[in-house]
């Protein structure tokens, strides 16, 4: 089977990506690719601000692809974004488009491009009993009894991820190796893939002040009445969407199973800006220890930001031409 060419784009939360797509992929032309979203968040229905979806107007001359395909209570994971990753891509390239993986989330990327840990199947009576224990234990013991043995898989575990902590823990029990200790398989997927990696890289101090700009857009456009829907539709922070920067932080734990919703907007503000420069410096760590990536600098002396995103849009559409020539397109 050929190799299917795909554009991966990748940076940062607040990098400008959905806007050097409308450069890179313009209104009033016949699409000549479709995006595939690498965003964990951007799956779940009924969360637009907080996620920074790309509006509806963009997605209707320009389409995308695992938007909006999962209620906040459903997991997602790696595997299932490898999954239908691939049948998105493999779907757009039979059309004759460019498929473009677009997204932040590192660990998704990273999984799609190099492939997953070769870890076992599920076990439904591991499963069972793990979620027992769970119960009648509680989740600190597990994470302790991971902790100790692979310190490296519990420390990639949110606290509150319950789900990832029993998949590692049935690994764990059904293997007897800590879940780390997989390698990294590159085969496996639906169809051979041909990349072309390209990192988009902004002087620090412009990113945290980007991402304060658009924190500070997010609550002017309605993010505190959205995370309040969401409240009133009975989510919590155990549900897998309320683990979102934008979303998590107007819980208030009530210590007696039950969660109140901040009413400190500008308490909540700048903790969910802080939560999102984290963030930002995560994802910026991850996308680095990725081989083969052509950065794009977006900063230049005396540019603003959106003369910055159109001379990368420019650089970007050589590259990707030259990458479709070699690619024999």
């Amino acid at each position: 089977m050929p190799e299917v060419p795909v554009l991966v784009l990748f940076g940062p939360t607040a990098s400008g990506k959905t806007a050097l797509l409308e450069k890179l992929f313009p209104s009033g032309k016949k699409p000549s690719a479709e995006i595939v979203s690498a965003d964990s968040m951007q799956v779940y229905r009924g969360m637009d601000i907080g996620t920074a979806k790309p509006p509806p107007e963009i997605r209707a001359v320009l389409p995308h692809h695992l938007i909006d395909i999962l209620d906040p209570r459903e997991q997602y994971s790696a595997g299932e974004f490898i999954r239908l990753a691939a049948d998105c891509c493999n779907s757009i390239h039979g059309r004759g488009l460019l498929p473009v993986i677009s997204g932040g989330a590192g660990f998704y990327l990273k999984s799609f491009i190099q492939g997953m840990p070769e870890a076992p199947p599920s076990n439904a009576a591991v499963r069972k009993k793990l979620s027992a224990e769970l119960n009648e234990r509680g989740g600190a013991t597990l994470r302790s009894e991971l902790q100790s043995i692979d310190p490296r898989s519990a420390a990639r575990i949110h606290p509150n991820d319950v789900y990832r902590l029993l998949r590692a823990l049935e690994i764990l029990r059904i293997t007897g190796q800590p879940p780390s200790s997989f390698a990294v398989r590159a085969q496996g997927r639906p169809s051979k893939y041909r990349f072309l990696l390209i990192g988009l890289e902004w002087e620090r101090e412009t990113l945290y002040r980007r991402i304060n700009e658009r924190c500070a857009l997010m609550f002017k456009a309605g993010l505190a009445e959205e995370a309040q829907g969401l409240f009133a539709q009975n989510y919590t922070p155990c549900d897998p969407g309320m683990k979102a920067i934008g979303y998590k932080e107007f819980f208030i734990d009530n210590y007696d199973g039950t969660y109140g919703f901040s009413n400190d907007i500008a308490g909540v503000e700048d903790l969910v800006a802080r939560h999102s420069r984290w963030y930002a410096k995560r994802q910026i760590t991850w996308f680095k220890n990725t081989p083969g990536v052509t950065w794009i600098k977006l900063d230049g002396e005396g540019a603003d930001d959106d003369r910055a995103i159109k001379a990368a849009a420019v650089a970007i559409q050589e590259k990707t031409r030259a990458f479709l020539e070699n690619c024999g397109l």
